[in-house]
């Protein structure tokens, strides 16, 4: 490794980031202790923290520092005749009215159910401009990857790390190592961050990234927006990683300028300045490498029961038999019984029962634009819902048309929330059901018992609705 002109090691963004965030530097015998710029909280993991805090007595280190919003368990349905929620049960309402007393009495921030600002708690802090480059940002949630796409380290955290986060606003943490993922070339037509993604995670496998935070880079990831940068970070977790994240430059900037927590004014201009020097240093060594060209990859989509397990959509189920490695194969047999798939076969023309379009993964402005691509002066020909991730984007959505493209295609336009990426607000999908989902886990039972996710882009899942079956969108966009 070649020094720089002021004598010093070249670094990557990832070492800057940490670097500039170590309270105490770690030791063999204890981990560094790093402290943390944002903490997003919501009502699932949050509650049993914010009891630990009011039975020792403890407030909250840094309340300006911690922003909450709700998401995983609130109804996508609105309000009914007598103005109440439909929550699916007594629990999840007694979740939602718990994190409101918390965040009165701790004096947290919240934008709750009836906030123009609520949303998905990673697409939510982003439209705030609370997440930022440079920053070190958690959640009690393992998707906290998403904020990593403006050159924020962001880590997914424990319920008994939120609760040492609320109180010392410092997190525990190993160093991580660090993996360069260059993607050359240009995403095709049809394909999209999704599709780039879930074929970063085919490549390295669900636990290649273990240990790694990986930095995005290359022609392919810089020619994405924001919306597709946020995607390709979100389901770096799906690779083992810690965390994902891609150097801040003008698109960033522009994303961010004017949004309620940006710096304003001179402030502003001295952030821009202090961004502009994060990016990896020309030089800086990776402790791993992965290159892929995007030119040549196609619509992508799982087959299996974890992220890792995924195939163009032009492509074949994979045959157990082929598998060299014993536990390999064993693991792909017990995936293809569950998901009911026949080696060897088409993944093309699989019946679909319901589509979901929606997360933290898809569910932005961008995502609710390609699909509406699809769906215009089509029906759908299965179960559809199209859950926006915020109300900044269901507004957005709705002042282009999109909510009425939706419903004249027969699909359901919802509420904000989590919704069916993880099933715990009443959208689920029954046993034996197959579902193409733009979320981010197809893991057994993940929307509901028995129910058979195929995880996808927003265009292919679309398609998927419009088609009723596993279908290349390009082939539906030209009409074939």
């Amino acid at each position: 490794m070649s020094k720089r002109s002021d004598g010093s090691q070249p670094r990557t963004i990832i070492d800057k980031v940490w670097d500039a965030h170590v309270v105490r530097a770690e030791t063999p015998d204890a981990p560094a202790i790093l402290y943390v710029d944002l903490h997003l909280v919501h009502e699932v993991t949050s509650p049993q923290a914010f009891t630990v805090l009011r039975e020792r007595g403890l407030k909250l280190r840094r309340p300006e520092r911690t922003l909450a919003t709700m998401d995983h368990s609130i109804p996508t349905l609105p309000r009914g005749a007598d103005g109440k929620w439909p929550f699916v049960d007594a629990q999840a309402a007694a979740q939602v009215s718990q994190m409101e007393r918390n965040c009165a009495e701790f004096g947290v921030e919240l934008h709750g159910l009836g906030d123009e600002a609520q949303g998905v708690v990673h697409v939510f802090g982003p439209e705030m401009g609370a997440t930022q480059p440079g920053m070190t940002v958690v959640c009690g949630d393992s998707h906290t990857a998403t904020h990593g796409a403006f050159g924020a380290l962001a880590f997914g955290i424990g319920t008994s790390e939120v609760g040492h986060v609320l109180a010392s606003q410092c997190l525990l943490q190993r160093r991580p190592r660090t993996l360069a993922v260059r993607v050359d070339g240009q995403l095709g037509p049809g394909l999209s961050a999704k599709d780039l993604i879930l074929a970063i995670i085919a490549r390295l496998g669900v636990g290649g990234g273990t240990g790694h935070v990986i930095e995005y880079l290359g022609p392919a990831v810089r020619a994405l927006s924001m919306e597709g940068r946020m995607t390709l970070c979100n389901m770096s977790i799906e690779a083992g990683a810690r965390a994902g994240l891609v150097a801040p430059d003008d698109t960033t900037f522009q994303w961010l300028a004017g949004r309620p927590r940006a710096p304003k004014g001179a402030a502003w201009d001295e952030a821009v300045a202090r961004w502009r020097a994060l990016p990896s240093d020309e030089g800086a060594a990776y402790d791993r490498e992965l290159r892929l060209d995007a030119s040549a990859l196609e619509p992508m989509i799982t087959f299996g029961t974890n992220p890792g397990q995924g195939i163009a959509v032009t492509g074949l189920v994979p045959d157990p038999a082929a598998e060299r490695d014993a536990s390999a194969r064993t693991t792909l047999e017990a995936a293809l019984r569950y998901m009911g798939l026949v080696p060897g076969k088409p993944i093309a023309g699989q019946k679909v029962d319901v589509v979901f379009i929606g997360s933290c993964t898809n569910g932005r402005i961008e995502d609710m634009r390609e699909a509406a691509r699809v769906l215009k002066g089509r029906k759908v020909r299965t179960r559809t819902l199209v859950v926006p991730g915020s109300h900044r984007v269901k507004k957005d959505a709705e002042a282009e048309g999109i909510d009425r493209i939706v419903r004249e295609a027969g699909a359901e336009w919802r509420e904000p929330g989590c919704s069916m990426c993880i099933a715990m607000n009443g959208d689920d999908i029954r046993a034996g059901q197959y579902c193409v989902s733009t979320s981010n886990r197809n893991f057994e039972g993940r929307q509901g018992p028995g129910g058979r996710t195929l995880l996808a882009s927003p265009l292919t899942a679309a398609a998927a609705a419009v088609t009723g079956a596993v279908a290349d969108p390009r082939r539906v966009l030209e009409g074939r």
